[in-house]
């Protein structure tokens, strides 16, 4: 296979510049904003027109033969224009936004981690957003749960896996990892509430380990949200409902409509929420987010782009109550057995891009990130289960410093005849330093009873990949691979110390995809991903199983049976050689063995009216473990049966919103399926009238007040008058009702 590799890459270099003639380059442009638009499709007139998607940058190539050519512009949410393009010309386009109509969705061969940008664009295009949890809900067949207070990062639901915080699921906004190695609560944990929902212009997501650019923790698969480069718009919204739910959230241009033209915008975001929660124990969680956004044209081949962000965030938690104490009356289901629960966060980021033409055929993209984070919990779910004196309360914390490097070097596009051929090379790197990271007995929050672990972690990894994509016709080959290598110190304040731990794993990918025309388009997605462990696991274990590999395989479709009506579909299989769970209660790792899932997702979207949309995705999914005996093998929380749904509109008058639900069937708690996580069906509704210079909102919350649980887990706990522990579901409800209103200025 590497033989092949080699060879493939000496002819593409060699063969380039022999075939790489009449190609012509220009850029695509929001009218109002001048922001570079990605994934525009261009194509040319007639029946053989070729046909162009444009990159990061707006920018795109084409190849033609005459002196001047017609060629048709696209992109959901934008007005389709003709253009006539001129030989040697590199024009600069722009389009103007306008109302969805998936008539104009056209299905074009994509690079393989845009194979879902359709469904991307029209949802976030479609749908309501009002909070991170909602942006991450997009993702047809994700869930989320919350089951510490609000101020902690959502317990995630994907593909069959239990992703804890983000074990499974890759996040990333604006190139920069959310998930945090190592940390005190859960490895790869994701907590997005830093992100204001009113900045993200677009996401990606992918499903599956088939992508070669994102490597640790993309096992189920990877989310990608892109903040706005610049504002068309000032605002300004204030937000109000039950349970002393407040929101002020304000975005303004620092740059003029005239700098925008020339390249250069900036701009300040800022949110304060506050709410106290459906709970008998107010949460007061309170939470503070500062943005800005700079970017500027060095000139006409170099762009820089920098960020900077600060959260903070502070909270009271109910945490999760048996199931026992609610029926024998102890508690209600928003009770609290436990009133000392909750915890604080911060987050400060900055990320400078640089985004180089070194010709028009080959790009390169720099990035540098900082963040400096912590992290401190209090919480209690087994209560007098270990200690029945001074109770079972932990505390997990840390601080951290990380600093990250991303890199590519992309060929675009380079014509062998017929063909088109893009070929990337990239790598980056991150080094943690945490600072205590500590799992602590506690009572009344500061009196530390134990440390059960504590120290210092460096952990670094650095990551090289490769990828070729050879679209001939109607066939697209992407073939790539990545190797990531990882170290892992853990300097242990309370025993020996152990010995530095060191691992390399390489992942290949192979993806094809066969476009018979712009209605269907099939494809199958291979390959090998992995995620890593903690590190305070990974010396313990001394070295073992630190990268556990998974191995999956994609069959699916892309379809417009009709011009209103989009299917996405795909049947799919994976195997982890070894899944881990850890219990960050005690700091330990359960090895589960070797495990696989199968299943099949299914995505519709219909356009009944120019003002009407419906949406419907069904997950199906079997989990199970290799290694257990019969009647064993469940998978905990795995989700055998999740549906998403419902009708948007948007009338010409303003008026918009929409109706919709989330649906999770009950699920195995245990591996022996003993225990049952209950399932639950939620209804939502959105309201909105939208005018150019204000926008009145209603948003409502479990419009049907059902009583749901959002988290459940399996634990053996202990209640105060309990002669011994049991085993039982601790769960946090879900929200009942809950109405709030919304009102906007536009300047």
């Amino acid at each position: 296979m590497r033989k092949i590799f080699i060879l493939f890459y000496l002819f593409f270099f060699i063969s380039f510049h022999c075939f790489a003639q009449h190609i012509f380059q220009g850029k695509i442009l929001d009218a109002t904003t001048s922001e570079p638009l990605e994934s525009v499709i261009i194509r040319v007139a007639g029946k053989n027109g070729m046909t162009a998607v444009t990159q990061s940058q707006g920018d795109f190539l084409l190849k033609f033969n005459a002196d001047t050519c017609q060629a048709n512009v696209s992109m959901i949410g934008y007005k389709s224009k003709t253009i006539i393009i001129y030989k040697q010309q590199s024009p600069l386009i722009y389009i103007e936004k306008a109302p969805l109509d998936l008539k104009e969705i056209v299905i074009t061969s994509q690079s393989n981690n845009f194979s879902f940008h359709n469904l991307s664009a029209i949802d976030i295009n479609m749908r309501p957003v009002n909070s991170s949890q909602d942006l991450m809900r997009l993702v047809p067949g994700l869930f989320l749960g919350q089951h510490q207070g609000g101020g902690i990062a959502e317990h995630i639901f994907f593909r069959g896996f239990d992703a804890d915080h983000g074990t499974d699921v890759n996040v990333s906004v604006d190139g920069m990892p959310v998930n945090l190695v190592s940390q005190a609560h859960g490895q790869g944990f994701t907590d997005l509430h830093f992100l204001i929902p009113e900045l993200v212009t677009t996401y990606e997501f992918g499903k599956g380990p088939y992508y070669s650019s994102y490597g640790d923790f993309a096992t189920a698969g990877y989310v990608s949200f892109k903040t706005k480069d610049a504002l068309d718009k000032n605002m300004f919204k204030i937000e109000g409902g039950q349970f002393n739910t407040t929101r002020l959230m304000t975005m303004i241009n620092l740059l003029s409509n005239k700098a925008k033209q020339h390249g250069e915008s900036a701009y300040l975001a800022a949110e304060d929420a506050y709410t106290d929660g459906p709970f008998h124990l107010p949460q007061k969680l309170n939470r503070i987010n500062l943005f800005g956004k700079y970017n500027m044209d060095i000139n006409k081949a170099n762009r820089v782009t920098i960020n900077l962000s600060t959260f903070n965030s502070g909270w009271n938690s109910s945490g999760e109550i048996p199931e026992r104490a609610v029926k024998l009356g102890i508690t209600s289901r928003f009770g609290y057995i436990d009133s000392l629960q909750g915890g604080s966060t911060g987050r400060s980021t900055a990320i400078i891009k640089l985004h180089s033409f070194i010709s028009d055929k080959l790009e390169m993209q720099n990035e540098i990130y900082y963040l400096n984070y912590f992290f401190n919990l209090h919480y209690d779910d087994t209560f007098f289960a270990d200690d029945s004196i001074n109770g079972d309360q932990l505390r997990q914390k840390e601080a951290r410093d990380e600093l990250g490097y991303n890199g590519k070097l992309i060929h675009h596009k380079y014509f062998l005849n017929d063909a088109v051929l893009v070929s990337s090379i990239g790598g980056g790197m991150q080094y943690n330093a945490i600072h205590n990271s500590e799992l602590s007995h506690t009572k009344n929050e500061t009196i530390v009873l134990e440390y059960l672990q504590l120290g210092d972690i460096k952990q670094c990894s650095f990551n090289l990949f490769f990828n070729e994509t050879f679209q001939s016709g109607r066939w697209l080959l992407d073939a790539g691979s990545r190797i990531d290598y990882m170290n892992f110190n853990y300097q242990d304040k309370l025993n020996q110390q152990q010995p530095s731990r060191e691992k390399v794993i390489a992942s290949p990918k192979l993806n094809i995809q066969y476009t018979a025309n712009k209605s269907i388009q099939v494809y199958l997605k291979t390959g090998k991903g992995f995620h890593s462990n903690n590190a305070k696991v990974v010396v313990a274990n001394k070295g073992e199983d630190i990268l556990p590999a998974c191995y999956g395989a994609d069959i699916g479709v892309n379809w417009k049976p009709a011009s209103h009506l989009y299917i996405n579909a795909a049947l799919w299989y994976l195997y982890l050689k070894q899944e881990f769970v850890y219990d960050a209660d005690e700091g330990t790792i359960e090895p589960g063995g070797k495990t696989k899932r199968k299943g099949i997702d299914v995505s519709f979207r219909y356009q009944f009216y120019k003002w009407l949309f419906a949406s419907l995705d069904v997950n199906a999914c079997k989990a199970r473990s290799v290694a257990g005996s019969k009647g064993n093998t469940f998978l905990p929380l795995a989700v055998p049966f999740s549906s998403t749904g419902g009708l948007d509109f948007k009338f010409h008058n303003g008026l918009n919103g929409g109706l919709s639900y989330r649906y999770m069937t009950d699920r195995p708690a245990d591996e022996n399926n003993t225990f049952k996580a209950q399932g639950y069906f939620v209804t939502d509704f959105t309201a909105n009238y939208t005018k150019s210079k204000y926008e009145i909102g209603l948003e409502i919350q479990n419009l049907f007040n059902t009583k749901w649980r959002e988290a459940q887990f399996e634990v053996t706990s202990r209640l105060q008058d309990e002669a011994a522990p049991v085993d039982d579901i601790n769960f946090s409800a879900g929200a009942p009702f809950f109405a709030k209103l919304k009102f906007s200025v536009f300047f």
